[in-house]
């Protein structure tokens, strides 16, 4: 090979290899996403492999409720219906998908689509006194750009900015300690 060559393949492997630094960068790191005066994404890091508790479909978004070790363990010792609050460190994750036909199953039942949003509960009795020991938070998914956002007051529902944005709807349930979401028989 002659020299101009090699300075061709050199120059275009640095390119390269800057142009893949420069995607890698760009990309959006979650964890670094915060509610303001609310929860950080980074407080359920790992909430992608929780177990299930259960499933959700309200026509217009299907959604999956996940929940760590203390929340499950919680469920499986019988609160909220033994009258028992969850303990603290216990946490949900709710994902929600904009749902589509599955055209090749019979039936052709709704299965998740697009990514639309997730939700997230913490149990901090000393943090979240003032909003029944439980804090909130809302991660609206962008799919043009792969990217999530914190929820706002111009989202449906409305999500205000700090980590009681879910209380005042959780109050509906304040019997079963600010939770909707039952652990199903197994």
């Amino acid at each position: 090979m002659n020299g101009k060559n090699m300075l061709t393949i050199a120059s275009t492997t640095v390119l390269l290899v800057l142009l893949a630094a420069g995607a890698a960068i760009s990309a959006q790191n979650k964890y670094t996403l915060r509610v303001p005066n609310g929860l950080a994404f980074s407080e359920f890091k790992g909430y992608e492999a929780w177990q299930a508790i259960s499933i959700s479909h309200n026509g217009d978004l299907i959604a999956v409720i996940l929940g760590n070790s203390a929340l499950i363990d919680a469920f499986k010792a019988g609160i909220p219906g033994n009258g028992k609050p969850f303990p603290d460190g216990a946490k949900m994750a709710k994902i929600h998908w904009n749902p589509k036909k599955n055209e090749t199953a019979p039936g052709q039942p709704l299965v998740p689509s697009t990514l639309h949003d997730i939700d997230f509960m913490v149990k901090d009795s000393k943090r979240f006194a003032d909003s029944g020991g439980w804090g909130y938070g809302e991660f609206e998914y962008d799919t043009a750009s792969d990217t999530f956002r914190p929820g706002t007051q111009a989202d449906q529902p409305p999500q205000g900015n700090d980590a009681k944005c879910g209380f005042a709807c959780h109050t509906a349930v304040t019997k079963n300690d600010y939770v909707f979401t039952a652990y199903g028989k197994r």
